[in-house]
């Protein structure tokens, strides 16, 4: 005969069906065994010719015994309920209640444990939209900082181009603070993908340009933020076959390529090279994207907590000249948003430096 781990029981659920230690039975238990006990003392005092007021003094105090011992069983527990009650009513979602129990209040304790689980879920998400949106927020506003301080030093004009330019940056920032409006959804699990068919070719050669033009102003942002300020790196576009379309969330694959683009630059060595390739995926309108760096690349043993939330990486001098090692949320973001889409997102296999495939589903309605 084998054992095995016993099946775990939902809130609410009685093991097997019932409750073979119910409140109701153990109180009626009690009263069970107190009619015995006076009854058998009874017995005893006909036989042995005892006083009856004897057998009275010993009857009460066996049933007021077992009496508190099933009280205490009873109220301990709650106690204990009341005290983790107040820790979550005060924020505190990381105490729990012994759930040993086979009755009502084990069944009280799950349910207690269980709400304390999903309110601490919804509190580690609300705290990540709030970091990953302020993270996102520096993107364009550095961007739009670098148009306004060349036009004001002189250095370009403010013909219709660069205002464009700024007009975009401008744009995103408002489309990045409506994410705020979207925090209900995001806490209920359900966020909005804008999703349209757009060329690939020239929306990545808009974000490497938006990247290029960002990099010379971010040093003298006096920040924390770990957003690299080199421009010694270069970027590499290449798209095949030119003409290549894809269907997704242009805002949300934007946050995915600007943060891998932007830890690519981070790790790479001086007057390093990064690639981002685009191809076709295996469905109409889906994607194969790759970001590759030729920094020290991540060890295998790292690559499943590459994408965790504040992860910094377990390399002794990870980052070239310019950065200051990040907050880890630039990766974190971009599996958000993939995981959106439906996607993957992962660590390859690379000859050198970095390599990062992410994988794009398109349009589901033409997959069949």
């Amino acid at each position: 005969m084998t054992d095995g781990p016993a099946p775990r029981r939902g809130p609410g659920q009685p093991w097997g069906g019932v409750r073979p230690f119910s409140i109701k039975t153990k109180l009626g238990a009690l009263v069970v065994i107190s009619v015995l006990i006076t009854t058998g003392l009874m017995m005893i005092a006909m036989r042995t010719e005892t006083e009856l007021r004897f057998i009275t003094v010993f009857s009460m105090i066996a049933t007021l015994l077992i009496t508190q011992f099933v009280a205490h069983s009873l109220t301990a527990p709650l106690d204990e309920m009341n005290a983790v009650a107040r820790s979550i009513a005060q924020g505190d979602y990381t105490r729990r209640v012994r759930d040993n129990r086979r009755d009502e209040l084990g069944d009280l304790a799950e349910t207690i444990n269980a709400m304390a689980d999903e309110l601490g879920e919804q509190e580690r998400q609300r705290k990540e939209l709030v970091a990953n949106v302020s993270h996102e927020l520096r993107t364009p506003i550095a961007g739009l900082r670098a148009v306004l301080e060349n036009i004001v030093d002189g250095v370009t004009e403010a013909d219709p181009e660069t205002m464009r330019t700024a007009l975009k940056q401008t744009e995103r920032l408002g489309r990045l603070v409506e994410t705020l409006l979207d925090l209900s959804r995001l806490d209920n699990g359900v966020v909005p993908l804008k999703k349209r068919r757009f060329e690939v070719w020239p929306y990545l050669s808009g974000v490497l340009k938006e990247a290029n033009m960002v990099a010379p102003v971010r040093a003298g942002i006096a920040s924390g933020s770990g957003t690299h300020t080199r421009t010694d790196v270069h970027l590499h576009l290449d798209v095949s076959p030119p003409e290549l379309t894809a269907h997704a969330d242009p805002e949300r694959i934007h946050q995915v390529v600007a943060n891998l683009i932007d830890n690519a630059v981070k790790h790479s060595p001086p007057h390093g090279r990064v690639t981002v390739k685009a191809r076709r995926g295996n469905y109409p309108e889906s994607l194969e994207l790759e970001v590759l760096d030729e920094g020290p690349g991540i060890p295998r043993s790292e690559w499943h907590r590459v994408f965790e939330r504040f992860n910094r990486g377990a390399v002794n001098r990870p980052h070239g000249p310019g950065s200051d090692g990040g907050t880890g949320l630039g990766l974190a973001i971009a599996r958000w948003a993939v995981d959106l889409h439906g996607g993957r997102i992962g660590v390859a296999e690379s000859q050198r430096g970095c390599r990062i495939l992410i994988t794009l589903p398109g349009e589901p309605s033409m997959q069949s």
